[in-house]
């Protein structure tokens, strides 16, 4: 069973309840002072809070989507990224399809009608790294009326270190956006959904690093490109945003902000807006200034032409510690840049959180994307 399983989660806390009571029934038998019935006693508080604890710790997990995989939890994750074995300025597709899945929704069943979700491997030729996703791709996609019609998409990122299937059943972007469609809140859109992470283990803050992997490239040309080549989707500025949370919300506004001939709206979650240095990064800049101060948002406001893109950052009063630079980051924005903003009440650095701002989000990114 995986670790996000329902069926996991449903023995452990029934172990932990069969336990609890095995406990209360066999107490007053191990109540003498021999050796046996002490190691009893012992033995069945700790089996008890040990299952107590799994049980809270599986149901905080599928919650707030820590870990996806025992691999995940066990620090055995540490792939370096898929192969490339095929390049697509031969012939081959940039965008390799591993697998589809229904969504989660009233008559998912049905691509037409529920929509698909198809698992990916997107290969880029610029930056030479390939990277799995996910692709969600609206009922309408499938619809015969919408078979010459191209899609706007919106590239959606994970935290560090974040997969990209907590964005489907952590954070359920594909099932929002679904009923949002439903509800005539958003115009139906193409998901692209993976972490800003391209060199696992390492995080690289959606950077070109010099002499390291180019993950600022990557998601600017390699990845709109190859979507654009494989699925009907739109082609221009006007067609593609990018919604991120923590780290993925930071690589959403830098790349709206770099490379606004891309991304016509970049939405920050809980973002940071300096790319910070630690033992997760490494030497992101190798002594290169100008690469470090572009890569500082509250630098770049201030030094560079103002793009013509829209930014969406969010925060909260209580529980977030991005309040005051999230409060600073919208004064110094300048037209011809547009900036909205939500701020909850309190809310912390978490699934719970993101998830009351997702609707939202989706329906700003929305009202600023278009297809054809």
């Amino acid at each position: 069973m995986g670790l996000t399983s329902n069926k996991l989660l449903v023995l452990a806390v029934l172990l932990a309840v069969l336990l609890f009571i095995g406990t209360i029934w066999f107490w007053p038998r191990l109540a003498r002072q021999t050796w046996r019935s002490v190691i009893g006693r012992v033995g069945l508080l700790i089996a008890t809070q040990l299952a107590i604890f799994a049980s809270v710790g599986l149901a905080a997990n599928q919650a707030f989507g820590f870990y996806a995989t025992w691999a995940d939890l066990f620090g055995q994750e540490t792939s370096p990224g898929v192969v490339v074995d095929h390049d697509p300025a031969e012939g081959g597709s940039p965008v390799d399809v591993r697998g589809t899945r229904p969504v989660n929704v009233p008559g998912g069943g049905r691509p037409s009608t529920g929509g698909q979700i198809q698992k990916v491997v997107v290969s880029g030729k610029e930056a030479d790294i390939a990277s799995p996703a996910y692709v969600y791709l609206p009922p309408e996609y499938f619809q015969p009326r919408y078979k010459n019609r191209t899609f706007p998409v919106s590239v959606v990122l994970t935290g560090y270190p974040g997969t990209a299937e907590a964005l489907i059943k952590g954070l359920h972007y594909p099932q929002t956006a679904h009923s949002l469609v439903r509800r005539d809140k958003m115009k139906p859109m193409i998901l692209v959904m993976m972490r800003p992470t391209v060199a696992p283990p390492r995080d690289t803050e959606c950077v070109d690093i010099p002499g390291g992997p180019q993950a600022e490239t990557f998601f600017a040309k390699d990845l709109p490109g190859a979507i654009s080549e494989h699925y009907r989707a739109g082609r221009t500025a006007g067609s593609w945003g990018v919604i991120g949370d923590s780290t993925g919300g930071y690589c959403a506004l830098k790349l709206a902000l770099h490379h606004p001939d891309v991304y016509a709206a970049g939405a920050g979650l809980s973002a940071y807006y300096k790319a910070p240095i630690d033992v997760t990064t490494g030497d992101l800049f190798h002594g290169d200034k100008e690469l470090e101060e572009r890569a500082d948002l509250m630098w770049y406001l201030d030094h560079m032409p103002a793009p013509r893109t829209s930014l969406l950052v969010t925060t909260s009063k209580q529980g977030e510690d991005n309040f005051a630079d999230t409060e600073k980051f919208i004064g110094k924005v300048k037209a011809p840049t547009r900036v909205s903003s939500i701020t909850l009440d309190s809310g912390g650095h978490n699934f719970n959180t993101w998830r009351r701002e997702i609707p939202a989000t989706l329906e700003w990114i929305s009202g600023r994307l278009h297809g054809k």
